[in-house]
Formats: structure tokens, sequence, C-alpha cells
């Protein structure tokens, strides 16, 4: 078998935003792992000297001269290796986000990003100019062009001009956001590009979670003939190393390269361990996502315990269950809140839940606080009929403990609406609303059902009545969901065309929906826009997400 001539790692690693120290200490760490696997190259992620998304500080000048300072340090420690790093440049006029080619102690070369994503939850150009070259580098007889993320999207961008000018491997860094579904729109476009430019891809990504975000990492290797031969693990940090046999650069490209080295390393390079990474399936790898979040923000944000309010309904009870497993059963507190209203089998099922999980369960009736409240409100309620008023003093109540019991033990409260409910509103601000972390954010109702029934085949744990029984608040007696809302397999449909599809009405009710559900739907979305925006922050993993993703004022008098 012909002897591969370039050995290539990706270091898919977990940064913080604004952990320079932290991140640059990672990133020698890898550059030792790779050095030691007779690596000629390693990647690291987008910005990863900073973190990505840094926002607004880089608007704070120290931010940016103490980034400039990190990299050209870290620089320093990198010999008998070449070192594709991302961080924050400083031009005459502005910032680029940049890869830095590093060897040989010293930055040989920098390449700014082209191409600048303004969508979504993206929003580079309030921060950075584009830059107008992609210059190409040569290492021994090997030429390799290096880009950005959103650069190689693009069929006419960056990757197909350091191609054309002679590039046969194109090193392509990255802190690209997870959703469902996003890595096989990644490996779509990398394969089309491969092939259409004969070219070798390292596509790296970064891994973790950054407030609403999760970046799932699944790196990967594509050849010139557009096959992904490499894959790197989902939601964790990994070392993908790869041989490849690249053509050698016949004549002199123009522009010239930059020379990086002459000859690339003789060195007797050790054997590869075989890997059998495979991509997930859609629901663990939602999980996972869910998981990584929940764990990252909590652990980034120095919180050690979370507290979930339990209602022995579906939602609080995933809630729950993730938290256990993101960060273990002794760093999970359940919390039962009952009123007049809570029923027997609600109390069973969240102490079942607690008992199986193997989390701390604090029983804490409210109902002497909720009499006090309506006794106190009675001469301001008087000849009025009882309404949701009178209700929703209970979820604020049971929001007061839990922010109580945060303040107390330092504790994060998770917040359990799921997507369903906050899209509707159907959710009480100051009450259920209250926490540091909504977990379900961005789950419609029936996916969190799919998700519970998945991890319960994992280990059954939720009880099985959370499964059969009719959603309620239990805010009064006989309540059901399905009083106000659509049900929530209608619902949810409805929802993802108008949220996440941004379908109008008419076209809304040429699915097939009744046409006065619709418009009753779609005026609890519209309406409620004050209630999201005061909302905790997410967990991203549908494509348009509330929050960052969709962006809609509070006053608006337009209807679609």
């Amino acid at each position: 078998m012909k002897e591969k001539n370039i050995r290539i790692a990706i270091a898919q690693i977990n940064c913080t935003v604004g952990d320079l120290r932290g991140n640059c200490r990672k990133i020698k760490e890898y550059l030792e792992k790779a050095r030691i696997a007779g690596s000629d190259i390693v990647s690291f992620p987008e910005l990863a000297v900073c973190g990505y998304p840094p926002e607004d500080l880089l608007l704070k000048p120290k931010f940016i001269r103490d980034n400039l300072d990190a990299v050209k340090d870290l620089a320093k420690e990198v010999h008998d290796i070449i070192a594709v790093v991302g961080f924050v440049d400083r031009g005459q006029n502005g910032l680029y986000n940049a890869a830095a080619v590093i060897s040989d102690g010293g930055i040989k070369g920098i390449y700014r990003k082209m191409l600048l994503p303004n969508y979504g939850v993206f929003d580079e150009k309030r921060y950075f100019l584009s830059g107008v070259s992609a210059p190409l580098f040569k290492a021994g007889n090997i030429i390799f062009g290096v880009n950005i993320c959103e650069d190689i999207w693009s069929a006419q961008g960056p990757t197909k001009q350091e191609a054309r000018f002679g590039a046969r491997l194109i090193v392509n860094i990255n802190a690209s956001p997870y959703h469902a579904g996003k890595r096989k729109e990644r490996e779509s476009v990398l394969t089309r590009q491969a092939k259409g430019n004969r070219a070798f891809i390292t596509y790296g990504n970064s891994v973790g979670g950054q407030d609403e975000l999760v970046f799932d990492g699944q790196s990967m290797v594509v050849d010139d003939k557009g096959k992904v031969i490499a894959y790197a693990a989902a939601f964790k940090e990994d070392l993908l190393i790869a041989d490849l046999d690249i053509p050698p650069v016949e004549k002199t490209p123009k522009p010239a390269a930059v020379v990086i080295t002459n000859k690339l390393s003789s060195k007797k390079k050790p054997v590869l361990p075989k890997r059998s990474t495979r991509p997930l399936k859609p629901l663990p790898e939602i999980y996972q996502a869910l998981l990584l979040g929940l764990h990252d923000y909590a652990a980034k944000n120095n919180f050690q315990k979370v507290v979930v309010g339990l209602s022995g309904g579906i939602d609080s009870s995933f809630v729950a269950t993730l938290a256990s497993d993101a960060l273990g059963k002794d760093n999970c507190i359940g919390v039962f809140m009952p009123t007049r209203y809570s029923s027997e089998e609600s109390l069973k099922d969240a102490k079942e839940l607690a008992q199986n999980l193997g989390i701390k369960f604090i029983n804490i009736p409210i109902e002497q606080i909720y009499k006090m409240f309506l006794l106190t409100l009675e001469p301001h309620f008087s000849g009025l009929p009882r309404n949701i008023a009178e209700e929703n003093v209970q979820a604020r109540i049971r929001g007061t403990m839990l922010m109580a019991l945060s303040n107390k033990f330092g504790w994060l409260v998770l917040a359990t609406g799921n997507k369903s409910e906050m899209s509707t509103g159907y959710a009480t601000l100051y009450g259920d609303m209250a926490g540091g972390f909504a977990v379900i954010k961005d789950v419609p109702k029936m996916l969190v059902y799919k998700l519970a029934e998945y991890r319960n085949a994992q280990g059954a744990v939720i009880p099985r009545n959370a499964f059969t029984k009719a959603p309620t608040a239990e805010l009064r007696f006989d309540q059901k969901d399905a009083d106000t809302l659509p049900v929530y397999d209608v619902l949810d449909q409805i929802l993802k065309a108008y949220v996440e599809q941004d379908k109008d009405i008419e076209e809304i009710v040429s699915l097939g929906f009744d046409r006065e559900t619709v418009h009753r739907v779609l005026g609890m979305v519209d309406r409620s826009e004050y209630k999201r925006r005061q909302a905790a922050p997410g967990i991203k993993i549908t494509a348009k997400a509330l929050g960052k993703d969709r962006r809609m004022p509070i006053t608006n008098g337009y209807r679609p």
C-alpha cells in the first residue's frame, strides 16, 4: 500500500468564551497530543483563543489586546508541527475573525474570514470586517488553503479560489452551532465542495455549550472525491487524526504560497488506532445536545447543583432526568409544591421519579401561602369572577419558593417550559418561567414525549403515568391543557410552520389545518412576545429557536 504523505489532526475542543488562559492551556494540551501522534498539521476551532461567540467582549479594546498577546505567546510553543488556530485579528480599520498559521515558534501567516454570517444566531457583521484575500500555504511539496466556517458553504467562495490557485488541501475551522439535522447539511456541503474542487477538506468544529448554543463537534475529513473518510465524536472533545495522500504541487502557484516549511518531518509516525465513530441517530443526538448544553451552562457559570420544580408531569420529569444525567444525581434536587388542586397522583409520580433517579426530593406545601395571597387580594378582586389571575398566583408562589432555595443554597433553578408553551404564552411569567436556565425551551411538546421515551428505553426512570395522563397545570380542579390549547400534535405542527418556517395564515391553512384554530394559535404567539423577552435562556436544538434566532418586536401592529 502506498504510504500517505501527510498526517492531519483536528483538535475538537471545548472552549469557554473569555477564558483566554484556559483556552490556550487546552490548545497547548491538544497541540502536544497531535505532535506526539506524528501529525504534520493540527487545526483548532474558529476563535479558539477567545471562545465563540464573544459578542460585545469584542468592543472592549483590552480584550482584543489580551487575545492578540495570547496568540503570540501560544505561537512560541509550536514546534515540529503546523498549527491553525482561530483568534481575533486587528487591522487598521477594524477587527477580523481570523486563523493564524503557526510553525517554528512564530505566526507564519494569517487568513481573515471572508464571508461573515449575519442571520439566525449569527451577528458577525456587527463586529468584524470581511477579509479580502485567501493566501496559500506550502508545507513540503503540498499546497493548502485555510478558511473559516461560512467560507466553506459558498460554491463561489474562498474554497473555490484556493483550489483554483493550486490548493489540494483545505483546512476549514468552525464554531458551527448545533440544530437537529445540521450534520447532514454540513456533510452535503463538504462532499460537494471537495468533489467540485478536487481537494481534501478537513472540517474542524468546536464542541461544548455556550449559553443558548451547543457546538456538537462531529468534525470530519473528506477526500478529494467527496467521500467522508473520518468522523470525530459527537458532543465530546476529540482529536481526529487521518493520513492523507495529497497530490504534490506540480508548478509554482500564483499568487505564491507562504512557505511554512520546505520539508515535512521524516520521522517514523506511530500507527493510528482504528476508529469506529458513527453519526448518532436523531433522538440520541438531540438528547446528547441537551445534556451537553445543560452541563456546560452549569459548569461554566460555577453552579454545582440545580433545582427543579416537580409537578409529576412529563416536562418537569424530563428536565429532572436530564439534570440528573448531565450533572449527577447528587447535584439535582426536585421540589414538589402542592396546593388544593394538586392530585395525589401527581405527588406519587413526582416521588417515584425522584426515587428512580436517586435525587433529593423536597415537599413544600404552599396551600397556606396561597390562602394568604387570596385573602390579601380579596378586597381588590371583590365582585369579579375568578379567572387565571387567581390560578397564576400558585405558579408565582412556586417560582418564588424555587428562587428562595436558589438564593440560600446557590442552586441553579431550571425552568421546565417547552417550546409549545413558550410559543403560545402558556407559561406563567414570574411563575413556572422563573429560573436561570430553560432547558427544554426549544423542544416542542411532542418531541419531549419522544425524548422521554428514548431515555426510558435506556433505563426506565420516568413514571409511565407521566406519558399517559392528560397534560395539566393543576391550577384549578379538572383543568387540562386542551381547555386552552389545541391538542399538542396539531399545535406543534402549526407552530413549526409559523415560528420556524415563517408561513402566513393562508399557507398554514392550506396544509390542512382549521382556519379558526390557526388564527387563534398565531394570535397567542404574537401576544406573548413580551413574555419570551423576559424568559431564561435555553438550549437551541431546532433550526429556529425562540430568542436569538427569532427577534420580533414586542410592540407590533402587524398580523399575518
